[in-house]
C-alpha cells in the first residue's frame, strides 16, 4: 500500500470544477482511492458565509447540543456528525467568512466520483474527509465524513481469530483508517488537500454504497450521547412522573445503584436521615397494598365522613403504585437531631430532616430516569404509616414518606413545555 500526495492544486473557488482540477493535478490507477479535504468539496459547493458571527453561523449548523465548556461546543449537525463547533471553520478561508461543511458528504463524494471516473477512465472510489477530536483521546485525526465505491465498515463479526476464537463486536471503520492515513501526507498547511490511497484495490466496490453515514452510531446504541452536565440537564429533565408502566421486570441492581446517589444527599448535621425499602416481592407489594387501601377507605368514611363513590375516586389514585413492577418506600429517620425546649425550632428540625428525605428522593428519581426507567413519587404512605410500619415489620422510628413505583414506561410521555426559570426568581 502507498499513500501519495497530490500536489499542484490551485485555491478552489467556488463553482469549480473539483473532479478536473483533482484530475489534472495527478495520475491515477485503477483501484485508487481519493481522500479529499472537506474544505475543498465546500469551497467548490460555495459553503463560504459571510459571518461576523462565527457562533451564530454554529447555531445555525446546530441540530442537537451534546457538550459545552465555556465558549467551546460539541454538536450534532444535520447529517448525524458530532463534532466541535458544528464544523464551522474560519481558517483557510477569507478574513469575514466562515466555511461550512458541504450540505450532504455522501451526496459530495458520489458527484465527485462519477465525474472523476468520467474523466480519468478509472475505477476510484472517493472518500470525504475532515479533522475530529475524538473522546478520551488527545490529538486530531481525520475520519471520513462522506464516501463513495468504498465498504466504509469491514464486518468482522462470526469470523474466527488465530486462536479459533469467535469475533463477536469486532467492525473496523475501514473509511476512517483510510482517512487518518491520507492525513499523513496531505498535512494542515501545506496546501495539499487531497491524497490517493494505491494498493487496496479489492476496496473499491462498483457501486457507490451506504456512503459515510453507515459509519454514524445509531441514538439508540449510543452509550456517550452527553457531555456530563448536559446529561444530568436531560436525566432532570426526563424525570416525568410515569403512571403507566411495562411487565418487564425492574434491575434490582439499577435500583441499588439509584439508592446509592440518593443518599448523597445533603442533610443536616452529617446526619444520614434516609431509609429505603425495597419491595422485590410482589406478595410483599400486594399485601401492603390490600391493607393500605383498607386504612383509607376506613379513614375516609369513619372521619371525613365521605360516601362510598368519592372514597373510590380518591383510592384510584394509589393504583399506579399496583401497577408498577417495583416500589421503593422511602422513610425518614431522625436519628441525630436535636431536641429542643421552643417547639417552634423542633419544628423547624423536623422540616430540615424533612427537605433532607426530599433531596434524596429526587436523587433517587433522577438517577432511576438515567437508568432508563420511569417513577411515580406517591404520598399515599404518609396518610397510613402505622399500617405500612405493621405490615412491612418496621421499626417505629420509621417514618413512610411516601412510595416510589418504578417500572419502564409503557408510553413516551407527552410534550411539556419548558419552564421559564424568570417565572419563579426575585433577584433582590
Amino acid at each position: 500500500m502507498r499513500v501519495l500526495p497530490v500536489e499542484g492544486l490551485p485555491e478552489i473557488e467556488p463553482g469549480a470544477d473539483l473532479a478536473e482540477l483533482i484530475a489534472k493535478a495527478g495520475s491515477y490507477e485503477d483501484g485508487d482511492i481519493l481522500l479529499v479535504t472537506s474544505k475543498i468539496v465546500s469551497k467548490a459547493e460555495g459553503r463560504i458565509l459571510r459571518a461576523a458571527d462565527r457562533e451564530a453561523a454554529i447555531d445555525a449548523e446546530t441540530v442537537r447540543l451534546v457538550a459545552r465548556r465555556g465558549a467551546a461546543r460539541i454538536v450534532e449537525n444535520r447529517n448525524g456528525l458530532v463534532l466541535a463547533a458544528a464544523g464551522v471553520d474560519a481558517s483557510n478561508t477569507p478574513p469575514g467568512t466562515v466555511l461550512l461543511l458541504p450540505e450532504d458528504p455522501d451526496a459530495s463524494a458520489r458527484a465527485l466520483r462519477a465525474r472523476l471516473q468520467q474523466l480519468t477512465g478509472r475505477r476510484l472510489a472517493v472518500v470525504v474527509t475532515d479533522t475530529f477530536g475524538r473522546p478520551w483521546r488527545n490529538g486530531l485525526t481525520d475520519v471520513a465524513i462522506g464516501a463513495a465505491g468504498l465498504a466504509v465498515l469491514a464486518d468482522h463479526r462470526g469470523r474466527r481469530d488465530a486462536h479459533g476464537n469467535e469475533l463477536t463486536l469486532t467492525v473496523t471503520a475501514t473509511a476512517d483508517e483510510l482517512a487518518a492515513a491520507g492525513d499523513l501526507v496531505k498535512g494542515k498547511a501545506t496546501g495539499t488537500p487531497v491524497a490517493v490511497v494505491r494498493g487496496l484495490g479489492a476496496l473499491v466496490t462498483t457501486e457507490d454504497g451506504d456512503g459515510a453515514r453507515a459509519l454514524i452510531r445509531p441514538a439508540a446504541d449510543d452509550m456517550f450521547r452527553l457531555g456530563t452536565s448536559e446529561a444530568l440537564r436531560q436525566a432532570v429533565t426526563l424525570r416525568r412522573t410515569v403512571r403507566a408502566f411495562t411487565a418487564e421486570p425492574v434491575d434490582p441492581a439499577a435500583v441499588r445503584r439509584a439508592v446509592a446517589a440518593a443518599v448523597t444527599a445533603p442533610a443536616p448535621h452529617h446526619t444520614t436521615p434516609w431509609r429505603f425499602v425495597l419491595l422485590e416481592s410482589a406478595d410483599v407489594r400486594e399485601r401492603l397494598l390490600d391493607a393500605m387501601l383498607a386504612a383509607w377507605q376506613r379513614d375516609l368514611r369513619e372521619l371525613d365522613g365521605w360516601d362510598e363513590e368519592k372514597i373510590a375516586r380518591r383510592t384510584a389514585r394509589g393504583n399506579v403504585l399496583r401497577a408498577a413492577p417495583y416500589l421503593v418506600v422511602p422513610c425518614l429517620v431522625m436519628d441525630g437531631s436535636h431536641e429542643y425546649p421552643d417547639p417552634r425550632r423542633s419544628a423547624a428540625e423536623r422540616e430540615m430532616f424533612t427537605v433532607a428525605i426530599g433531596a434524596a428522593v429526587q436523587n433517587l428519581l433522577v438517577t432511576l430516569a438515567g437508568e432508563g426507567y420511569g417513577s411515580a413519587w406517591v404520598s399515599s404512605t404518609m396518610f397510613c404509616r402505622d399500617t405500612v410500619r405493621a405490615v412491612l415489620d418496621l421499626p417505629e422510628t420509621w417514618d413512610p414518606m411516601g412510595a416510589v413505583a418504578v417500572g419502564r414506561p409503557a408510553e413516551s410521555p407527552r410534550h411539556r413545555p419548558a419552564r421559564d426559570a424568570e417565572a419563579y426568581l426575585t433577584v433582590r
